[in-house]
């Protein structure tokens, strides 16, 4: 690539111009403001009859036939048709299939609403693939809607991996799920209007932030820090210790500590001097970052929580050998590099790092694309969440982000 890297349409573009960011799962609320009204979220979880076997929802495999692939993807998640080309067209060069993709998924919980009749009732849903986040990634393998992949057919998924993603507890041996794009949260501030932020826990009582303070509105971000602060592991914590941390959350909120919780909208107020300090996605840093230099990323004294968005092949996809080579495509790690020059996410391929040398070696000492050992050794994620444990801790959520 040549000229002006193009600017990526994630984070900020999404908060100026109005699209859909992956992260936020109240999605329709907008940023949720402290005294805002709650969130239903029950409806979401309890599905009575709804575990299926993949093995009787596998529809016949037409991708020999039918050279075609459905992908449903979110907003902006891959780099954009050019002269030059991109990613998907030379996969459609490559392998002869050509590619339907949609930007259909607007937020984890939203999308579960869309497919959950179907796939509940061992219906098909019109898609090869689907990208979602961990936790629903995790639901929707535990509830046998998801297809396993064929080991052979993706061998570059299991020899470049990157190794801090490999043997999650919900999908270990990556029988069913590969990550597309990684992400970290941590703390950003605007070095303009205050000093150096070191620790989520300065968001929740640091008087000189008070009021200027967002947090975000996807609870396993927030509450993962939250639990950080109270002793407590969020990957493995009791009762007590949740309780012990939505309590310490509540009582910043009724300080009048934060000010909102939040999408990728906070973008906007930390530019703007409105907040000073606030939880952030990495990616959305990243950008911002390309306008105002005064804004920083840093892993607080907590540690950093690490993300993924996954592609999952649904039961009765029509085209899994399709998808499958979709998968093995953007594990080729110069396709992996190319991807990550736009979105500007962790790239979760091994090698891309050394490819992006030959494409935009401005990138390849940015540790928010590829973080180094001592970094992604601070990361953490949240603990899988039965139904019961859901549903609780969500009313927990909106009772407190919703006054």
């Amino acid at each position: 690539m040549t000229g002006t890297r193009p600017r990526p349409r994630t984070g900020p573009s999404a908060a100026r111009g109005g699209l859909a960011t992956r992260r936020t799962v109240l999605r329709g609320l907008g940023g949720l403001a402290v005294a805002g009204a709650s969130v239903g979220v029950l409806p979401l979880f309890g599905q009575n009859g709804a575990q299926q076997d993949p093995a009787e929802c596998a529809a016949p495999d037409r991708s020999g036939d039918d050279r075609l692939v459905v992908v449903s993807n979110w907003p902006g998640y891959i780099d954009p048709r050019r002269d030059e080309g991109n990613t998907r067209d030379l996969f459609e060069e490559r392998t002869g299939v050509t590619v339907r993709y949609t930007d259909d998924i607007n937020d984890n919980a939203e999308f579960y609403g869309k497919v959950r009749n179907q796939l509940g009732s061992c219906e098909p849903v019109g898609r090869d693939l689907m990208m979602l986040t961990d936790w629903m990634a995790a639901r929707m393998i535990s509830l046998g809607w998801t297809q396993p992949l064929d080991r052979k057919a993706v061998p570059n998924l299991h020899a470049n991996l990157i190794e801090p993603l490999r043997g999650v507890a919900w999908d270990p041996d990556l029988q069913f799920h590969a990550p597309w794009q990684t992400g970290l949260t941590g703390v950003a501030y605007n070095a303009a209007k205050t000093g150096e932020i070191g620790s989520f826990s300065e968001l929740l009582d640091n008087p000189d932030l008070a009021g200027r303070v967002t947090l975000l509105s996807e609870m396993r971000d927030t509450m993962a820090f939250a639990l950080k602060v109270v002793g407590a592991d969020p990957e493995d914590f009791t009762q007590d210790q949740w309780g012990d941390a939505i309590d310490r959350l509540r009582k910043a909120v009724s300080d009048g500590q934060v000010r909102a919780f939040t999408g990728n909208e906070y973008l906007q107020d930390l530019a703007a001097g409105n907040i000073v300090a606030c939880e952030a996605w990495s990616g959305d840093i990243i950008q911002l970052q390309f306008e105002n230099p005064d804004i920083k990323f840093v892993a607080p004294e907590e540690g950093l929580a690490l993300w993924s968005d996954n592609m999952l092949v649904p039961n009765g996809a029509e085209h899994q050998a399709n998808a499958e080579a979709w998968i093995d495509h953007f594990y080729d790690p110069a396709v992996a590099a190319r991807l990550a020059a736009w979105v500007n996410y962790i790239c979760p391929v091994e090698g891309a790092r050394e490819e992006m040398e030959k494409l935009d070696p401005s990138l390849v000492d940015n540790d928010l694309i590829f973080p180094d050992a001592e970094m992604l050794a601070q990361t953490f994620a949240f603990m899988p969440l039965d139904d019961r444990q859901a549903m609780a801790y969500e009313r927990d959520w909106s009772d407190v982000t919703g006054g």
